[in-house]
């Protein structure tokens, strides 16, 4: 009987230590978590509708220069000098707006994202320091950053996103 609660213990150790060892090393995708937050789903909503109507036209400006310069090359040799000078010129006035549009947007975005990612850093650390308590994470790397694992790391993603969500 002695043996056999000394082999039950011997296994149990040997269990609670892979256990312990599975979970020192672990994998975070901080990007993915971060943008399946709510908050980053309002946030691109929020986006969404500020700049909405520029994508459109945006889109509506890059259909038509698409379509005027296959006219200009097609049709280009048998215009006549003012129709082809018109011609080029509607398509640098379309570019202009199109570049000006497209600059509008980008800066739109990267307002956006500073003001998302100034608010949610301290939340993101604090998820993220829930879960390397919660399991005993002595070494969080980047999904990119694994070259080889001879196991599987846990992969806490989706904790992390949870974590931060239930955050106020």
């Amino acid at each position: 009987m002695l043996k056999l609660t000394g082999v039950v213990c011997l296994l149990g150790a040997m269990v609670l230590s892979a256990q312990a060892q599975a979970d020192e090393v672990a994998v975070l995708d901080w990007r993915a978590a971060l943008m399946n937050t709510d908050s980053a789903q309002s946030s691109i909503s929020r986006l969404e509708g500020e700049i909405g109507n520029q994508q459109r036209e945006a889109e509506s400006l890059g259909s038509e220069l698409q379509g005027l310069q296959e006219r200009l090359q097609s049709e280009g040799e048998t215009m006549s000098e003012a129709q082809r000078e018109s011609l080029i010129a509607e398509l640098q006035e379309k570019g202009r707006r199109f570049e000006q549009l497209r600059q509008q947007i980008g800066q739109a975005q990267q307002r956006s994202e500073q003001q998302f990612l100034e608010g949610a850093e301290p939340k993101l650390e604090q998820a993220v320091e829930q879960v390397i308590d919660r399991h005993g994470i002595e070494v969080l790397v980047e999904p990119q950053g694994v070259l080889h694992s001879s196991r599987d790391l846990p992969n806490v993603t989706d904790e992390v996103t949870q974590i931060f969500n239930s955050l106020n």
